[in-house]
């Protein structure tokens, strides 16, 4: 016979008054269901708890073993019923969530510490993938929210901005163009530009295009993570269209610079999950994602 949480109260009680009449007071029971209650406990358990005599009760050295898990346990069916109800409301449980490499430089903190603060009951699983994978990921099921710089035409998903910033030109420090009082577009004319990967990093190697549009370079590698074409740059193997977030990662060797006389594309930066997501913490972590400021025209 499986031990019940009234046997382990009624346990806990003469345990602690080392009573019976005592404990049963404070149950608000009679003292005979109460040792019948005691005496089933220690059947279950196969052991005695309690040494009873006419004057005093005292606990055996199985008893004073068994006393911490018996509170333990009475403490977890306390608790557990409030916390099945939070995660009802969304207020405890787990949120997966994807970022690409500059969504941690730029954004990703801000919204660690908004969950952290108004979802602390909530664990956040984080996972580093570049966009093509999170989606994917996010329509088998593996992601709850998606930061993506892409936003695939899919009836089954939703999306909203959730950060956006301008470009920057990354030269080395001993480009010539690092020390020229201005940069143009026209001024990369025949200069080297490190690229990004047409399947991996599609989303900055259009918008690198659409920079270049006017000027012919000389392209070359082709990579998907900014803080690996930072140390390309770096080493002098050419200029690289980035995010304005990518400053903040000063690198050695690099200089960051605006292009002049061109206005840059937005950047943006999605949040994306599925709409058809059963999990209750998620509109919660998402009403907490932050809406991105208006850029400078």
């Amino acid at each position: 016979m499986p031990m019940t949480l009234e046997q382990l109260r009624g346990f806990v009680a003469v345990a602690e008054e080392l009573h019976f009449g005592r404990a049963a007071a404070r149950l608000q029971m009679t003292q005979p269901p109460l040792s019948r209650q005691i005496q089933k406990l220690e059947r279950t358990i196969g052991a005695q708890l309690l040494a009873r005599s006419h004057r005093d009760v005292t606990l055996t050295a199985a008893g004073d073993a068994f006393l911490p898990q018996a509170r333990h346990i009475l403490a977890l069916a306390d608790i557990a019923p409030d916390q099945a109800r939070r995660a009802a409301r969304g207020d405890a449980g787990v949120i997966r969530l994807g970022f690409t490499a500059t969504a941690a430089i730029g954004v990703l903190g801000t919204i660690l510490r908004a969950m952290d603060e108004g979802l602390p009951d909530v664990e956040v699983i984080l996972h580093e993938w570049v966009s093509s994978r999170q989606l994917e990921n996010l329509r088998d099921g593996r992601l709850d929210i998606a930061l993506t710089r892409t936003v695939p035409h899919d009836p089954t998903l939703r999306s909203r901005v959730v950060h956006q910033e301008s470009l920057l030109l990354a030269l080395g420090t001993h480009d010539p163009l690092a020390t020229a009082s201005e940069v143009t577009p026209a001024d990369l004319e025949g200069h080297t530009v490190i690229g990004y990967s047409p399947t991996d990093a599609a989303y900055f190697e259009n918008l690198t295009s659409a920079v270049l549009a006017t000027v012919n370079t000389r392209r070359q590698e082709q990579l998907s993570q900014v803080h690996s074409i930072l140390a390309l740059v770096a080493a002098g193997r050419g200029a690289a269209v980035v995010p304005r977030s990518a400053s903040q990662l000063h690198p050695d060797g690099v200089t960051f610079r605006e292009l002049a006389g061109w206005r840059s594309p937005v950047v943006q930066l999605h949040a994306v999950w599925r709409d058809a997501s059963t999990n209750p913490a998620l509109h919660p972590a998402l009403n907490l994602l932050p809406t991105p400021a208006r850029l400078p025209d």
